[in-house]
């Protein structure tokens, strides 16, 4: 047994038998990739990795598989399962998943081959854990998934907590212990008990704050939107042969590539992006200032180009000088979590009222971003209003 110090939950007891797979390299490559991506350039102190969300994980996913009492086997894999989660994340964690996706048809949790390859392979052998069983955790189809991946699972516990605490954020704030002890296993299904709505209702507020001071924070997206410019033009001449070597890389490699790169825009994209001389906000409202914005929406990268080139060409611009940001309109929280009670199970919307309120919420937190260059701001946003149908701004949002 070893312990790890922790600055979120103190010592962390790593199994022996685990020890070989926090030295792959797959693992190893986790110290170097960001866990929050660009949020550095907003809050100093996230220089957070994925290597420790990887180890907190771990430590929870262990921590509940040991309360929900299941068997030894499946108490070891969901634990590897914890450690593992993430090695599937290119540079900069969400940076580029969607080219990824668009492009290789490649989610960050399509890990088999990885963990079936070289080291990991290995080390999985030797800890006597089955490969299969530990994609199956991951990608949510083992009965046991739940608690890596599901409403309440561990890997939100951590990084809430863990991100708060880099940030100096203080809306991350969740008793995960707490929740833990309020979960049991029923009829292969995870139940809260009554005691632990109040402990699932501070994560779901959490996740709500957090959204839009963190991980959608208008700084983050400009950064992230410029980054994933830079790598589409880095690899759009052989996406498919320069693509996944691109996301093997991690954050000081790919940045190394980019300021590098042969093509004299990339190579300033990432020139100022190191220098954090970001694009500015052209237009960054809410769904209701935009006619027919379910329309837009398509989580395309290429999709989001084609915008931004329209909105160019009306602005009399470059195309490179317009980024359109059109994230996926956040789903409403539907918990498959049921509470117990002395005598019947309820969904946990029919106990806490919260749920509706913080739907509401997270839809009046979706916003539509055009950036530009410093100076084209003003005629890039008079094209977006024409070009995305967006509604007459209002005193208040011609301040922003």
């Amino acid at each position: 047994m070893k312990s790890i110090k922790d600055p979120v939950h103190g010592y962390i007891q790593v199994d022996s038998s685990f020890l070989p797979l926090l030295d792959t390299p797959q693992v190893q490559r986790l110290r170097y990739i960001r866990q929050l991506g660009f949020s550095f350039l907003v809050y100093p102190g996230a220089h957070h990795t994925r290597f420790e969300h990887s180890l907190g994980t771990m430590h929870l996913a262990n921590a509940l598989a040991q309360r929900l009492e299941i068997s030894r086997e499946d108490e070891r894999h969901v634990t590897a399962a914890g450690l593992l989660h993430d090695i599937g994340h290119g540079p900069f964690s969400h940076a580029i998943e969607g080219l990824s996706v668009e492009f290789l048809g490649r989610e960050h949790t399509d890990i088999l081959d990885c963990l079936k390859g070289d080291f990991l392979a290995e080390a999985l052998s030797a800890a006597d854990l089955d490969p299969d069983s530990i994609y199956q955790l991951i990608n949510g189809t083992h009965p046991c998934s739940g608690i890596i991946h599901g409403d309440l699972d561990v890997d939100r516990m951590d990084y809430l907590l863990r991100d708060a605490h880099y940030t100096g954020v203080p809306y991350g704030t969740v008793d995960a212990m707490r929740l833990i002890r309020a979960m049991r296993l029923s009829d292969s299904r995870i139940i809260l008990e009554e005691s632990g709505v109040q402990a699932a209702e501070s994560l779901l507020i959490a996740r709500t704050l957090m959204r839009p001071a963190v991980y959608y924070h208008h700084v983050s997206r400009i950064a992230e939107k410029m980054f994933t410019m830079a790598v589409y033009q880095f690899i759009k001449s052989s996406p498919h042969t320069l693509l996944p070597a691109m996301i093997q890389a991690d954050d000081g490699g790919c940045m190394q590539q980019l300021l590098h790169a042969e093509d004299p825009f990339v190579a300033s994209l990432a020139q100022d992006l190191y220098k954090r001389h970001l694009y500015k906000r052209a237009v960054y409202i809410g769904k209701d200032n935009v006619r027919e914005a379910h329309r837009l929406t398509s989580e395309s990268f290429l999709h989001e180009r084609t915008l931004a080139e329209k909105v160019a060409e009306e602005a009399g611009v470059d195309p490179e000088q317009v980024l359109v940001d059109i994230p996926a309109f956040p789903r409403d929280i539907w918990m498959e979590v049921e509470v117990q009670d002395r005598n019947s199970l309820y969904p946990l919307e029919e106990v806490s009222p919260l749920v509706t309120t913080l739907n509401e919420t997270r839809r009046s937190q979706w916003r539509l971003g055009v950036y530009a260059p410093e100076g084209l701001t003003d005629v890039v946003s008079e094209a977006a209003r024409s070009v995305l149908s967006i509604k007459p701004f209002t005193k208040q949002e011609r301040l922003i």
